[in-house]
């Protein structure tokens, strides 16, 4: 394989930032692939268009997707939060690639549709199990296009801004070294806290609707 421009690679990818190629982002994966140590069939999001276009910039055979990373979407799909249930744990947005949900801790979050890639990657952290993908209209041609080059800025964005908090971080640790230990026990704590207030919303909902249907991962 010919050396090539990672951006030439990058830029054929769908920019979902899911990872469901096995590494934590579209350039990381581009790279990847232009060191010969990813495939170009890994990628769920880009379908088999999206390994045509690669088999033919990379001057090689095209190949089926490998379904061990995921399968592909007949429709398009962005996330949606229940801001009913939501109890503005923060997790979801804190794991979006894209910085496309908003909202503040205890308050409600909402997702900027315009901007979601729909990864899925905010429905697993969850604990209030509130957030759903929905179909959305298909974007085709330069819109589609624009779409996923305005998905990698935001990516590039919220990674910039990721790496600015992390040195705010050190620098404050430095002289506040207790401070950082405590930060160390944050996510971890959050996250019980989180679980046991969505906990009692779930019994406070299960008293108002007793009668509601419960999801089938929800049964002992």
């Amino acid at each position: 394989m010919n050396e090539l421009p990672i951006e030439a690679i990058d830029a054929l990818l769908p920019q979902t930032q899911c990872g469901k190629c096995g590494f934590p982002g579209c350039k990381p994966y581009a790279q990847a692939i232009a060191e010969g140590r990813a495939d170009i069939n890994q990628c769920p999001p880009g379908d088999q268009e999206g390994i045509d276009k690669l088999a033919q910039l990379l001057g090689v055979p095209p190949k089926p997707l490998n379904t061990s990373h995921g399968f592909p979407r007949s429709t398009m799909m962005v996330a949606r939060i229940d801001e009913e249930l939501c109890i503005g744990c923060t997790f979801c947005s804190r794991v979006c690639p894209v910085d496309a949900i908003v909202g503040t801790g205890k308050q409600m979050h909402t997702v900027i549709a315009a901007e979601c890639t729909g990864c899925e990657l905010c429905i697993a952290p969850c604990p209030m199990d509130c957030i759903s993908l929905v179909p959305t209209s298909e974007k085709k041609g330069d819109d589609k296009k624009q779409m996923a080059n305005n998905a990698r800025t935001r990516h590039q964005f919220r990674l910039l801004r990721l790496e600015r908090e992390k040195r705010a971080g050190k620098a404050e640790s430095k002289h506040k070294p207790v401070v950082q230990a405590e930060k160390s026990l944050t996510s971890a704590d959050e996250r019980k806290k989180a679980i046991v207030q969505a906990a009692i919303q779930r019994a406070a909902i299960a008293r108002t609707h007793p009668y509601s249907p419960v999801k089938p991962h929800e049964r002992s």
